[in-house]
């Protein structure tokens, strides 16, 4: 995959392809990860911490009990 680098303002960028932002599902806006190692620049996704997780569950989106059958040997409820 290759990218042709571009001046931003003081800065350099480049584009993300389209296909390694949807089969990473980065977004405009999303959040990435840069490391350098031995020269080499590495892109990676985010990951999203529990908190950020729990902060997108809202009443709209939150599913009630579900029933699992009733209790088989010794296992208390």
């Amino acid at each position: 995959m290759q990218a042709v680098v571009q001046k931003w303002g003081n800065s350099l960028g480049f584009r993300i392809p389209s296909l390694w932002a949807k089969d990473n599902n980065v977004k405009s806006g999303s959040k990435i990860e840069v490391i350098v190692e031995k020269g080499k620049m590495i892109i990676l996704p985010q990951k999203k911490s529990l908190d950020d997780m729990m902060a997108m569950v809202n009443a709209d989106n939150i599913h009630s009990e579900i029933s699992t059958g009733h209790a088989i040997g010794n296992e208390e409820w």
